[in-house]
């Protein structure tokens, strides 16, 4: 037999590991507010969304929170593009801030969310033609550099083209719920595309990553049809004028309530710099329908009360909201009567519930009709409850999952509802802002910790607030301030006044300007500092106030040379 060349074994090229993918949360863990999520794979950052959060009472003078974004800044160069899931303010509120920041990349988003967007922008003074803003349909596919590729998908909220994705990544797919709510009866008529996360789920789901806010909550959250039907009876019912409040950007809502006020014959009227702004985005892109138009306050204060209905902004007892400064007297063209009914379509937000109150209060006490929930069914939630978790879980089916978009307590009670499914994730994780989350096929784990929390928007500054200043502001609000003001010489000239402290008497007084003049008399003959008398003026008076009121005031000492 002849023999032949002996061949060489063809080599065969290893097969490249996946690696892993990080997932840096920035905002929106344990908190409602402020959401925004970095995906991180090799040299690659893709962004979810940009919001901003409210401030809470004891966070006084502060205008806004939005997220810190030194692990962005640090890796700008890796950035490809941002993708909004929606346009409320949580989830884009932050962008004007956050995006002049850092380099311009394509921002993907729906088109209502681009209009909202556009708007913020512009109401800041920034020409929204500065940045990449592509259009999208909620249900589009982007392809975002070498590695990532998003699956829109449609998901029912309170505002229209509101998206959940689905990431395709080399370590496995991934699955984001965005948020939602499993609405059968939207006002729109567009219902959940759920087909694309069952079609995930039977391909097979690395991680999930889903809305937690109405986790403690049993059943189903109620459909928008639900509260259109309530809303009716109510404005159908009344015989005077009617106001209602809900979330501006509620675009669902404002557009029952304008159907049901044409219905009865009631011309509408908004009221508000920001219900304003979203009536008309939302009436230019095609999102808001009306039969006849929007009047203005000076064109209904002459029409008979029966054929009036003014929505208005207010629904969170902002004191210079519409409905605050109605319930209050401040308004300068309206102000509620006996008769007139009030309707607030929305429930008040964690830490505003005394403001809110009080409102209401206030319009029982000028005669209104008040309807609010849960007594009344006015509102509903834009969130999911523990049944429609249960079925995002089902169609899912993920090997890991992390509970978002709520607090601590509503992450834990998804998570615990996860782990009593039939077929649980094998590995549930609870991040924190700032946690580096690192995702493989075959594990999921916190590997470290980036900077996270908020920066305080008061007035045109940003970030020029700390925590210690707030301290102090709070202390101001408690205690309030004692200041000293002291001429140092032989003859010592001091003044002491007081604000916010108590209403102090010459007996306190006298013995506060005693103390500080003897300090200032010594200090003189000793030839001490300024800055020594100050202190010998500080320590005295601050344990006397102490001790004699029980109180602790601010203290100012102020020394100057004579």
């Amino acid at each position: 037999m002849a023999q032949g060349k002996t061949r060489r074994p063809r080599r065969r090229t290893p097969r490249r590991s996946p690696g892993y993918l990080e997932i840096v949360p920035l905002g929106g863990m344990g908190e409602i507010g402020k959401n925004i999520t970095a995906f991180r794979y090799e040299d690659e950052i893709l962004v979810v969304d940009g919001g901003l959060a409210f401030p809470s009472e004891t966070m006084p003078g502060v205008d806004l929170l939005i997220p810190r974004i030194d692990y962005l800044i640090q890796h700008k160069e890796k950035i490809r593009a941002w993708v909004l899931t929606h346009g409320h303010e949580d989830h884009i509120g932050g962008l004007p801030f956050l995006l002049p920041q850092l380099p311009k990349v394509p921002v993907y988003g729906a088109k209502l969310t681009l209009g909202l967007l556009r708007g913020k922008l512009e109401e800041f003074g920034i020409s929204p033609g500065s940045f990449e803003l592509k259009e999208v349909d909620p249900d589009a596919r982007i392809r975002v550099g070498r590695y990532f590729t998003v699956d829109l998908y449609r998901m029912t909220h309170s505002i229209p083209d509101n998206s959940g994705f689905i990431l395709h990544t080399p370590v496995g797919r991934i699955v984001h719920t965005g948020d939602f709510k499993l609405d059968p009866t939207p006002i729109d008529g567009k219902i959940s595309h759920l087909a694309k996360v069952a079609e995930a789920g039977r391909e097979g789901v690395l991680l999930l990553i889903a809305d937690s806010t109405n986790a403690e909550r049993p059943g189903y959250t109620p459909s928008e049809a639900e509260v259109a039907e309530a809303l009716d009876l109510v404005i159908g019912r009344a015989k005077g004028r009617v106001f209602v409040t809900t979330f501006a950007s509620h675009t669902h809502r404002v557009q029952s309530v304008i159907r049901i006020a044409e219905k009865y014959g009631r011309k509408v009227a908004v009221e508000g710099r920001s219900m304003v702004k979203f009536a008309r985005i939302a009436q230019e892109l095609g999102y808001l329908e009306l039969k006849d138009r929007l009047y203005t306050l000076d064109e209904i204060n002459d029409l008979p009360d029966e054929q009036v209905l003014v929505l208005a902004t207010g629904s969170q007892g902002q004191p210079m909201a519409v409905l605050s400064r109605l319930a209050f007297g401040g308004h300068a063209k309206l102000s509620v009567k006996p008769g007139d009914t009030v309707i607030l379509s929305s429930s008040p937000i964690p830490g505003n519930e005394s403001a809110v109150n009080r409102v209401i209060n206030r319009l029982y006490e000028l005669g209104a009709f008040v309807f609010y929930p849960p007594t009344y069914r006015v509102h509903t939630s834009g969130h999911a409850s523990r049944e429609e978790l249960k079925l995002i879980l089902n169609l899912a089916q993920p090997k890991f999952f992390i509970p978002w978009h709520g607090e601590v307590r509503h992450q834990t009670n998804f998570a615990w509802l996860a782990e009593s499914m039939p077929k649980p994730p094998e590995k549930i994780l609870i991040p924190k802002n700032g946690d580096v989350i690192r995702l493989t096929p075959d594990d999921m784990q916190k590997v470290g910790e980036v900077p996270a929390g908020a920066y305080y928007v008061d007035g045109l500054g940003v970030g020029d607030i700390t925590d210690e200043i707030l301290e102090e502001r709070q202390r101001l609000a408690a205690d309030g301030v004692v200041i000293i003001t002291a001429v140092a010489g032989p003859d010592a000239v001091v003044e002491v006044m007081s604000l916010g402290f108590v209403k102090a008497g010459q007996k306190l007084l006298g013995e506060i300007r005693r103390l500080a003049e003897e300090a200032v008399i010594q200090g003189t003959k000793q030839k001490k500092s300024l800055e020594a008398i100050r202190d010998a003026i500080y320590y005295p008076v601050k344990k006397f106030i102490k001790k004699a009121t029980g109180r602790d005031p601010v203290l100012i000492p102020v020394v100057i040379e004579g």
